[in-house]
């Protein structure tokens, strides 16, 4: 397969309405996952099932975090379009019947077909930008993707809050059938890329391994310690058998031909690297996504939208770093702006720190934004840096390795950091007697998982300084033969 422009880079006049039905197909990605939190009291007092709600983010977040890798080697064997219009058809049904769902039991099994649009969605989006885009200019157009985030952070709770209240909830899924359409169509109409025929062999073993093994691993990590005991029976058991499912994926891998989710991909210390740093950003920002809501909210005193509205500082600060970023590691390489973007990151989790009860909402959203700048240093740049190693062929693979690894940091990120503030409130007798958490207890829970989100920002700061120095590269975004050597482990 060989795309339009032989070497990688559309003609300009085509790229517009593909770069602006990227961002629409984003946007699906980025507002359901932020949506229907603020819907979920009207969900539930429709179907029911209170305690089965949070499966709706947990189901979605698995389907999508499992497939990524899949529907990136996909990419590579059959092309972009056919991968990506495949994702939206599949959450737009997934949508539709989420909205026409009649029990909390079937909207959870609806949501994973829309997990599994998603996976596909989300990183061919960003591969696509990568073929079309030379090097100087992908940062700046994967801050374009980035800005959508941060507009979504704050659209999409504020529709949802909308549509629960005047109109029905299930319009939170229904309002993605014209995006759908649109997005689709703009893609069939404007992007086109030749195909060359071939007879792939598809690694079904591995991809049903990989699959379920991150499924099982994932599931037992975000329901350990509540829906099971961690040491119990089905606690052990679903890790365990996710372990030996992963191990078995790695055998056969070996072997097949063409294999899902190729083990250079981990050999290659560039890549490597930046897929630790991805799983480091994912499980700070679900980190920060989670909490600091919460602490705005019960610790400071405020509103939901005030809430919102400091958080969102994270999200606006992100793409206008990202923008800027092709800028910096022009002129001073990859890992010198990443290592700048993670010091960044370092300074905003340790003042994460001073926060306290009598903290303002603005020092809040100051601490947000600097981490957002330093995210935005750091995610394009490593994600760039790994695009840029490979050819083509390998693109879609090593684009959805580095996703999938941001999916999976977002998953254990947000297991880990509840553990730690379960644990935390419950040492306090307070709560365990009355039931009611108190202020106090919150505060020492938030303060407890900041920690823990410091902890993983120099855990990502050691990351990107292991990465390897790579050359400065040329105009097309394809590093020297020197370069790719030196990042063989």
């Amino acid at each position: 397969m060989i795309p339009v422009n032989p070497n990688g880079v559309g003609l300009r006049s085509d790229r517009g309405p593909i770069l602006i039905a990227l961002m629409l197909s984003t946007s699906l990605v980025a507002i359901d996952s932020t949506i229907i939190a603020t819907a979920v009291p009207s969900i539930v007092s429709s179907i029911g099932g209170f305690s089965e709600f949070p499966w709706l983010f947990s189901i979605y977040l698995l389907a999508q975090a499992v497939t990524v890798p899949v529907y990136g080697k996909l990419a590579d064997l059959f092309g972009r379009k056919p991968v990506i219009l495949f994702g939206i058809a599949l959450f737009l049904v997934g949508s539709i019947l989420c909205g026409f769902a009649w029990n909390m039991g079937v909207l959870i099994a609806f949501r994973v077909v829309q997990g599994l649009g998603a996976g596909a969605i989300q990183p061919i989006s960003i591969t696509i930008v990568g073929d079309l885009y030379s090097l100087q200019e992908r940062a700046r157009v994967q801050g374009y993707l980035a800005s959508v985030w941060g507009i979504s952070s704050v659209v999409g709770p504020t529709l949802g809050g909308v549509f629960s209240e005047y109109i029905s909830w299930r319009w939170i899924f229904f309002v993605n059938i014209p995006l759908c359409v649109l997005a689709a169509v703009m893609l069939i109409r404007n992007f086109s890329e030749r195909v060359e025929r071939s007879h792939p062999r598809i690694d079904y073993g591995g991809a049903a391994l990989l699959t379920t093994g991150c499924t099982l691993l994932i599931l037992g990590v975000l329901e350990g310690g509540q829906s099971w005991p961690w040491w119990s029976v089905p606690g052990v058991a679903i890790l365990a058998c996710g372990a030996l499912l992963i191990t078995g994926f790695v055998l056969v891998e070996r072997r097949v031909p063409e294999p899902v989710l190729p083990l250079w991909v981990f050999s290659r210390r560039l890549l490597l690297t930046t897929s630790l740093v991805s799983a480091g950003v994912g499980a700070v920002v679900l980190g920060l996504t989670s909490y600091i809501p919460t602490f705005v909210q019960d610790v400071l005193g405020t509103g939901p939208v005030v809430a919102g509205f400091a958080l969102a500082t994270l999200t606006l600060g992100w793409p206008v770093a990202a923008a800027q970023s092709g800028k910096v590691y022009l002129r001073i390489g990859f890992r010198s702006c990443a290592l700048i973007g993670s010091v960044l990151v370092v300074l905003g989790t340790a003042l994460l720190l001073l926060l306290d009860a009598s903290s303002s909402v603005g020092q809040v959203a100051a601490t947000c934004f600097v981490i957002g700048l330093g995210m935005g240093l750091v995610a394009s740049p490593t994600l760039v840096a790994s695009q840029s190693s490979v050819g083509w062929q390998e693109r879609g693979v090593v684009t959805g390795n580095n996703l999938f690894c941001r999916s999976i940091g977002s998953a254990l990120g947000v297991a880990v950091f509840g553990a730690i503030a379960n644990a935390t409130l419950g040492s306090n007798h307070s709560t365990l007697s009355t039931g009611h958490v108190s202020a106090a207890a919150l505060t020492a829970a938030t303060q407890h998982v900041f920690i823990g989100v410091a902890v993983l920002s120099v855990a990502i700061a050691v990351a990107v300084a292991l990465m390897p120095r790579v050359g400065a590269p040329d105009t097309t975004g394809s590093p020297s033969r020197a370069d790719l050597d030196q990042q063989i482990v």
